[in-house]
């Protein structure tokens, strides 16, 4: 059976696969499981499923809006070398989950007036924020993207999806640096006289599509494929391999995470939050994460993907009217999706007993919940979170010490800013992660790694981190960037590994080409002394004083219950905080 079309005069082919070995291949007979609304399971398995995958099953059962789709266990990719195709038996099992998925969601894939287009994820059992691939959009080419075009009424969405497709499968799967496309795009915008992404018309990306085709065929030797069949077989291949890329490897050995492991794969029908105004991509944590106080914590973009939240390129709105610039929050320009996302986040929260980090789309006003784990969270908002849960009855006392690693508790003393040189700061930002440090600037990943070395603190300084920059982030004692949000990748991957962290400190002017930040009339140069403090986002040239804490509140009521149930035999926090199944 072949990926179906409802378009006979272009029917999809899949390209003949290399047949792996047999132990590979008896993996596949029950390596698909599908999930969306009418499919009741109960509990996933995580090791199969992915901490992502499994999650999206047991919320399709609780009636949570999630696109329907199916995950692809972890084992099928397990052993998958750099030149092996996916194995004939795994292939055909996806081609009948496509068409399963085609009947739920009522287009299909590769059609040509009505396409269905996929996103296509990596999620390992142990959450790995930004360290493995994704890719949206798939399933457009030069004839689907009218399609798309036509059934939205809307070129520029589709226009503005294809090239978003052309950009993530090049960089993915076909080895083109990112910045090559980005490079492009600026040219373009410089060109037009335009400021920002949203700026650009249906027929800015229409100009821009061949260039970026150009480009993957000039980098590559081979033209970006047309056929939809072939880029979900490249897709789904270079996700599953994407567990071996070098950031991937570097997050493991730096939290223990065993190798063998895997990660699955979860295929799932796009939304787009790319549709106007009343579209639009978030991420949340049903309770502060550097904190730990109760109430949706989180960041909304308008007319937007996800990647635009998460990579931090994009500064986001608020998600909360309370917030500054009210009228841009989501609360205020959807109230009505806004009062279901928040209802749904309580019945995620008490379904799963744990803080969860959400993302979401709203498409042209319809809410649809795309992840839902539990956050990743700074050692205070651990003590907190854990204390409160108890007295709220969602866990036991014994639970709520349990959940908290000794380290935690060492981490809540770590030293702040005194109050006197908090008056001092050059630049203020995002408190995205607690706890005040002090090192030599460094702009980049390499500066970063052989400053520390020398066994110097280091303060890493970027625009907005990525991925790439985990050895820089791993090496520093903090780190503080110009641009993101409060779940951008620099404060989630902070948190998680407890650095102090400040995001979006926009008077920051940072240049790691030159090797300097300016903020003012003031230059840092690369060895320079700064000190920043991530519980109130200050950021203070030279070497500031410093004060320790005195535990009170949630951290000295968890000191009493650690007493009696001795908290030093438990070791359960994988990455210093939190529950050890993320």
């Amino acid at each position: 059976m072949t990926l179906s079309t409802a378009s006979e005069s272009a029917p999809l082919r899949r390209p003949s696969a290399p047949i792996l070995a047999a132990s590979l291949l008896e993996t596949v007979a029950d390596v698909i499981v599908p999930f969306g609304a009418g499919l009741a399971h109960g509990r996933a398995d995580v090791e199969r499923l992915g901490n992502k995958g499994a999650r999206l099953v047991e919320m399709a059962a609780l009636n949570i809006p999630v696109p329907p789709g199916f995950v692809i266990a972890a084992q099928a990719g397990r052993g998958l070398g750099a030149e092996d195709a996916l194995p004939a038996g795994l292939l055909e099992r996806i081609d009948d989950a496509i068409l399963a998925l085609e009947r739920q969601a009522g287009a299909r894939f590769g059609d040509s007036d009505r396409p269905l287009l996929l996103s296509v994820r990596s999620g390992a059992a142990v959450s790995m924020p930004g360290m493995m691939d994704s890719i949206l959009n798939l399933g457009l080419n030069d004839r689907t993207v009218a399609g798309l075009a036509a059934a939205s009424g809307d070129a520029r969405f589709a226009h503005d999806c294809y090239r978003r497709l052309v950009q993530s499968f090049g960089c993915v799967v076909m080895g083109v640096p990112g910045h090559r496309f980005e490079a492009l795009l600026d040219e373009h915008k410089e060109e037009r006289g335009l400021q920002r992404d949203a700026d650009l018309t249906a027929e800015d990306w229409r100009m821009l599509l061949p260039r970026f085709l150009r480009l993957v065929e000039t980098r590559c030797g081979r033209p970006f494929p047309q056929d939809p069949a072939e880029q979900l077989r490249l897709a789904v291949a270079a996700v599953f391999r994407s567990w071996m890329n070098p950031r991937a490897v570097a997050f493991r050995a730096l939290h223990d995470v065993p190798e063998d492991l895997g990660t699955a794969v979860t295929v799932q029908a796009m939304v787009f939050g790319n549709r106007g105004p009343r579209s639009g991509t978030g991420v949340l944590f049903t309770r502060d994460p550097s904190t730990g106080a109760p109430g949706l914590c989180g960041e909304f973009l308008a007319d937007a993907q996800g990647e635009d939240v998460v990579s931090g390129t994009c500064d986001p709105d608020p998600l909360n009217a309370d917030q500054p610039n009210p009228d841009r929050s989501m609360e205020r320009r959807l109230p009505a999706v806004y009062a279901e996302l928040r209802a749904v986040a309580e019945r995620l929260e008490r379904a799963f007993g744990d803080m969860q980090d959400i993302e979401f789309t709203v498409e042209d006003g319809r809410l649809f919940i795309l992840q839902s784990r539990s956050g990743k969270r700074s050692s205070e908002a651990a003590v907190r979170i854990s204390v409160d849960m108890a007295e709220e009855g969602l866990i036991t006392r014994d639970e709520a010490v349990r959940r908290v690693d000794p380290q935690a508790l060492d981490e809540l003393l770590r030293p702040t800013l005194a109050a006197d040189a908090l008056a001092a700061a050059v630049a203020t930002g995002l408190p995205a992660s607690p706890g005040a440090a002090t090192g030599r600037a460094a702009f980049t990943t390499a500066d970063a790694v052989r400053l520390a070395r020398g066994g110097a603190p280091v303060i890493l300084c970027r625009p907005e981190t990525s991925p790439e920059d985990i050895h820089g982030m791993q090496a520093a004692a903090g780190i503080v960037t110009a641009r993101g949000g409060f779940t951008s990748h620099a404060a989630t991957v902070a948190r998680g590994m407890g650095r102090p962290c400040v995001c979006g400190a926009r008077a920051l002017r940072i240049d790691a080409d030159e090797g300097v930040m300016r903020v003012g009339e003031v230059t840092v140069r690369t060895g320079d002394l700064l000190t920043i403090d991530g519980s109130n986002g200050a950021v203070v040239l030279g070497a500031a004083p410093l004060q320790r804490p005195t535990p009170d509140g949630a951290t000295a009521r968890l000191l009493d219950w650690a007493r009696q149930y001795g908290v030093g035999q438990y070791g359960v926090g994988q990455y210093g905080v939190g529950p050890a199944a993320d």
